[in-house]
């Protein structure tokens, strides 16, 4: 079953009800389609101590990758003030970019989403000279 970039913003939406923000008080959902059609789902999750805080993007790829999936097609991410409608598209911080490209070709289509926009990228736009297993 195919499924529409709207249909996956509304699960990243979802998935951001879910979002454990006390710190920061910024709520994220990421919702990964695979190529063979399923979807994983994340929000973000914070810590007192910072650091240890993971974003909705790893929480929904790592949840793929453990699934063993491998082969992505889109992410959608959507986030804002706890609470409230998303209010402007955000992109994926440079941690998630960079671990979305061990899982991902430069390809991958990244729809970023508010509730009045959304944008649509490539991984390879956001991350042009990642640091891949090419160069290892």
């Amino acid at each position: 079953m195919k499924i529409s970039d709207k249909e996956l913003i509304a699960l990243a939406n979802e998935a951001r009800e879910r979002s454990y923000c006390p710190y920061s008080g910024f709520s994220v959902g990421a919702a990964l389609l695979t190529r063979g059609g399923k979807v994983y789902t994340g929000a973000n999750i914070e810590n007192a101590s910072f650091t240890p805080t993971v974003c909705a993007e790893r929480v929904a790829l790592f949840t793929a990758v453990h699934a063993g999936e491998r082969d992505f097609e889109a992410i959608a991410i959507v986030g804002g003030k706890c609470g409230e409608a998303a209010k402007s598209p955000f992109t994926p911080c440079g941690v998630c970019r960079q671990v979305l490209s061990e899982f991902s070709g430069k390809d991958l289509k990244v729809i970023i989403a508010s509730e009045s926009d959304t944008l649509t990228l490539t991984l390879g736009d956001l991350l042009p000279h990642g640091f891949g297993k090419d160069l290892m």
